[in-house]
């Protein structure tokens, strides 16, 4: 059936969150109040990726691109542009909101360097109907994989294509593939990690709420090329959404026969199962993943053997990222020519990144290997809030290092991520600027590695505490200069000893910063100083009587109180009371309380 107009509408869980799916069920109300619900097909995505903006409305085909969306303007979109045929125009996306002038989808400059593979299908289909996903070359790698190659074929392929592992130190995915291959076993398994646990991340969640297909595909390869007829996904049980639509996904497709016995009558069976994970952290890690698979509880084992060779239940297993496989799925349909076009000599393809923190375009974002940090961050997403000086930008998660503006214009690849102290990890990317304190961000990193450590070794249970400890003192003013060198010193004994990668990357931030921000720490040591004024204990509340008015707004804010003064007259904070809470410098409306 021929429809007039198509409207898109972002069901990502940003959006979702932000009433999206109130805006799908109202638009579905006023298209059927206002009689024309047999011209318009009201579609739900996933995630656009300009979480910034959302929620995201599309309509097609005038590709109108409506942000910040709210149910209530559900009733003037089908009165507009559907009855009438005109654009709804103070919903359009503007470059800048002092001006009427509206842009054109095409020339939004939050998409202008994408390059879309991993979120190819992401606000295009509805990820709950397999239809969609195939009409858009969807299961056509599977086919080819079973009907046109042999597993060393498709090992071939993928070498051909230089896909390296998006989940941490890449790497090459042809290589698991192969070592499983040739591991000894009649019993093998595929399993996919879709245990994204780093702060401020979300683009595995992403992908499969919005293409879910595409990682079933893509395991089914794998399983026909390793000889496993079993697959475990791994998720996170804080992402409903996602599991939902995986459910769905996979009921779909044993239905269409492209899951289960016999799949497309290839005489090649695989089955699938979802297991909820936790919450773990460490379950990142796919030794950890694999205990927790098996029920047990969640902590690395050392490695050789490695999964390959020894995995689940101790059977050779491949184990990758959901970015990983959503690739395989583009690589096997288009062919591994086509990919090894895009990207550098030794990073091909593209990377997602999850850009938050203090950027004006925060979102899901997907760019060649080889993009400079400077086009993600000034490009992409429209530079700094409020015109602030970038401070640094932490890739990795607690795992990466923080890189400076000087190194802005170094290409995005493995290596030069490593060289610069960071790393690709699954691809959170987050902006921090001058009003943001190093030994702050240094402490939150730590302590989240403290709380997620799993205890097994001593170097990462013992190592984590102390340097937090010792960023406390630092925090508090009560540090010593002796101090840098004990966290430079345990740093280096967790990278070396640990036993995965939570400890043996748990001090890239502190590292980091003391690399490139030492001074800072050394003011907070010898000066008692916080610049940016984020270590509370170091923070002194003042206010200035010149300014003050004596509307007494502080000190009724106050929750202590320790803020005293006559009305009409400048009031004064007792500093031995104060609890350094800034109740009284959000308050203040003259710019009279000063936080030093």
């Amino acid at each position: 059936m021929a429809y007039k107009n198509y409207i898109l509408v972002c069901g990502g869980t940003g959006c979702e969150s932000a009433k999206a799916n109130e805006i799908f069920t109202t638009l579905h109300h006023e298209a059927e109040a206002q009689g024309v619900k047999n011209d318009v097909q009201i579609v739900k995505t996933g995630c656009f990726g300009f979480c910034e903006k959302g929620p995201i409305v599309k309509v097609l085909p005038q590709e109108s691109f409506y942000v910040e969306v709210r149910p209530e303007d559900a009733k003037e979109i089908i009165a507009e542009q559907v009855v009438k045929g005109r654009e709804v125009k103070r919903l359009l996306y503007k470059k800048n909101a002092k001006t009427s002038d509206t842009v054109k989808l095409e020339d939004i400059e939050f998409y202008q360097k994408q390059f879309r593979i991993v979120l190819r299908n992401c606000g295009v289909i509805n990820p709950e109907n397999i239809d969609e996903y195939i009409a858009r070359e969807g299961y056509t790698g599977l086919e080819r994989a079973l009907f046109a190659m042999k597993p060393e074929g498709v090992i071939q392929e993928l070498k051909a294509s230089g896909l390296r592992g998006r989940g941490g130190a890449g790497f090459p995915t042809w290589l698991k593939w192969d070592l499983t291959i040739k591991a000894k076993g009649d019993t093998k398994y595929v399993v996919c990690n879709a245990d994204e646990g780093d702060p401020g991340a979300y683009m595995n969640r992403s992908t499969i709420e919005g293409d879910p297909h595409s990682i079933l595909e893509a395991m089914t390869i794998c399983g026909y090329t390793i000889g496993a007829h079993k697959g475990y996904i791994y998720i996170r049980a804080e992402y409903p959404l996602a599991i939902e639509r995986l459910k769905i996904a996979i009921k779909q497709a044993k239905e269409y026969g492209l899951l289960g016995d016999d799949i497309l009558g290839s005489g090649y069976s695989f089955d699938l199962e979802i297991r909820l994970g936790a919450g773990a952290f460490v379950c990142g890690e796919e030794t950890a993943l694999l205990q927790s698979l098996e029920g047990k509880r969640g902590m690395p084992v050392p490695k050789p053997p490695f999964p390959a060779v020894s995995g689940l239940w101790k059977k050779p297993t491949v184990i990758n990222n959901v970015e990983t496989y959503a690739n395989v799925s583009v690589i096997m349909a288009k062919g591994a020519e086509w990919f090894a076009k895009i990207g550098t000599e030794k990073s091909k393809g593209t990377k997602t990144f999850a850009l938050t923190g203090k950027i004006n375009n925060s979102g899901l974002v997907e760019v060649p290997m080889g993009t400079t940090l400077r086009e993600i961050i000034y490009d992409i997403g429209g530079g700094i809030r409020g015109g602030k000086a970038l401070k640094g930008v932490q890739t990795g998660g607690p795992s990466g290092g923080i890189i400076t503006a000087e190194s802005l214009d170094q290409p995005i690849t493995y290596e030069s991520l490593s060289a610069l102290g960071s790393m690709m990890g699954s691809g959170g990317m987050i902006v921090m600027d001058e009003d943001d304190c190093v030994v702050d961000i240094s402490k939150f990193y730590m302590a989240f590695c403290v709380d997620e450590s799993c205890g097994k070794c001593a170097p990462c249970r013992i190592g984590t505490s102390q340097m937090h400890a010792i960023l406390d003192k630092i925090s508090k003013g009560t540090g010593t200069e002796d101090d840098l060198l004990k966290l430079e010193k345990i740093g280096k004994a967790m990278t070396k000893a640990s036993l995965c990668l939570l400890g043996g990357s748990a001090a890239n931030p502190t590292s980091s910063t003391l690399r490139h921000f030492r001074e800072e720490y050394l003011e907070h040591i010898r000066d008692h100083k916080c610049r940016a004024g984020k270590c509370k204990d170091l923070v002194v509340y003042e206010i200035d009587p010149v300014k003050c008015i004596g509307c007494g707004l502080c000190a009724r804010k106050c929750p202590v109180p320790c803020i005293a003064g006559e009305k009409k007259k400048a009031h004064v904070i007792d500093k031995a009371r104060c609890v350094k809470c800034g109740e009284c410098f959000k308050a203040c409306k003259f710019g009279a309380v000063n936080k030093k």
